[in-house]
């Protein structure tokens, strides 16, 4: 018999297609879910697939995996797609998708299947890392066959399919988004969302919002955090050494206690639709604030500005989901290597949605107080050394002004 292995939620959707699997190609299912933090959605997830129709179900705990391999070295990188999305549910799918490979291999099975739709981006991003692991498996996307469609053409008609089999489900047609979690952001989109100009902020809709409290209803005192840092990853918080993940997990309650790190985006899909979401990144956005400050202090200037021209390309690749591309993991080592002097502590100010910088040491810190000070203190810069450096940075404007004229106004 035929073995697929399903990437399973207990979802609507992956609750449906594990038994639609097994009824159109006869096949044994095994279903798998990946803990990334998202809590207490994994509850009771091994009686429901078990219930569905799975001969066996594997819940994984990848939490620290999945802050120190892949949430850290995308902050070294300080990688946000089109200036505001921190790439939360991006950077969750290729361990998602690597430790659904693994269960693949050790089960023998053929095949990998998942749930995500033909509109988005998490297709992409799961079969661009199922071939680059093993492409000898076979992927199966219920979306994108043709008689799946015909069947499931809503919700509807699914919430119906799972009362007439008896699939315990807790969808209802009432539902007005989807939300995704993990540890370092939610996300929402869908439903009432798909119209760009629907504010979710309002008293009447702020109840969406899981893990941070609405800006204007966060303490009235501001509340200072320190963080340190070593070769790009943060460490410790005010002096507490903790996991990757616990680190996350800490960040995550200060900054939602402040409403800090939320998003609303329209954003352009790998697949060239707009789509419009909205994201909860309070942890992430504290630690990439306090990770520039360290950088700004120990980077030299034209290794940093390299490295900034090359953020869009790296954040591209996360969201497109080619994380195990050649390219990647190429411009990773130069980042990494980038990261090698970035080291110290970051004071950090958080007050009502704002994270504002209060200062910032370094053992290997370029500032010198000497060389930058205004009040005439003897350094090893000599100021008369500008005036041939100014000339010769404008040698080419002078020479374009006296051949050419007068340049646009």
């Amino acid at each position: 018999m035929k073995k697929i292995v399903l990437a399973y939620s207990g979802g609507l959707d992956t609750s449906v297609i594990v038994k639609w699997l097994k009824e159109t190609y006869g096949a044994e299912i095994i279903t798998y879910a990946a803990d990334v933090g998202q809590e207490e959605e994994l509850k009771g997830l091994v009686a429901k697939a078990k219930k569905t129709g799975a001969s066996k179900h594997y819940t994984l705990n990848l939490v620290e995996e999945f802050a120190k391999d892949y949430i850290f070295p995308m902050m070294r990188a300080n990688a946000i797609y089109e200036g505001q999305y921190f790439l939360g549910t991006s950077i969750a799918r290729p361990l998602i998708s690597k430790a659904h490979v693994e269960i693949a291999q050790k089960e023998k099975a053929d095949t990998v299947a998942h749930g995500a739709t033909g509109k988005g981006n998490d297709q992409c991003r799961f079969e661009l890392s199922y071939m680059a692991l093993d492409p000898k498996l076979n992927i199966l996307a219920p979306w994108k066959v043709d008689e799946f469609r015909e069947a499931f053409p809503g919700r509807a008609e699914m919430i119906t399919y799972c009362n007439k089999h008896k699939i315990p489900v807790e969808a209802s047609l009432k539902k007005s988004y989807s939300m995704d979690r993990n540890l370092l952001h939610i996300s929402y989109e869908a439903g009432i969302l798909e119209d760009p100009w629907f504010d979710p902020t309002t008293k009447e809709n702020k109840g969406m919002f899981k893990l941070s409290v609405a800006p204007e209803d966060a303490p009235d005192k501001a509340e200072y955090v320190e963080l340190d840092f070593v070769k790009g990853d943060c460490v410790a918080i005010n002096g507490k050494k903790l996991t990757p993940g616990k680190l996350l997990k800490a960040l995550n309650k200060l900054g939602g206690k402040h409403g800090i790190g939320r998003v609303d985006i329209v954003e352009n899909r790998f697949v060239g639709m707009k789509s419009r979401g909205v994201y909860e990144t309070p942890g992430g956005a504290i630690l990439m604030h306090g990770h520039r400050q360290v950088e700004a202090l120990t980077m030299d200037r034209d290794l940093m500005h390299l490295r900034d021209s090359l953020i869009p390309k790296y954040a591209q690749l996360i969201y497109n989901g080619f994380w195990f591309a050649p390219e990647r993991e190429a411009l990773q080592a130069f980042i990494d290597e980038s990261q090698r002097f970035v080291t110290g502590k970051v004071r950090l100010k958080l007050y009502k949605g704002n994270v504002m910088t209060a200062g910032s040491k370094s053992k290997y810190s370029l500032y010198d107080e000497n060389i930058a000070s205004m009040e005439g203190v003897q350094s090893w810069y000599n100021q008369n050394d500008a005036t041939g450096f100014i000339r010769l940075n404008g040698l080419r404007l002078r020479a374009r002004r006296l051949s050419q004229g007068k340049p646009k106004m």
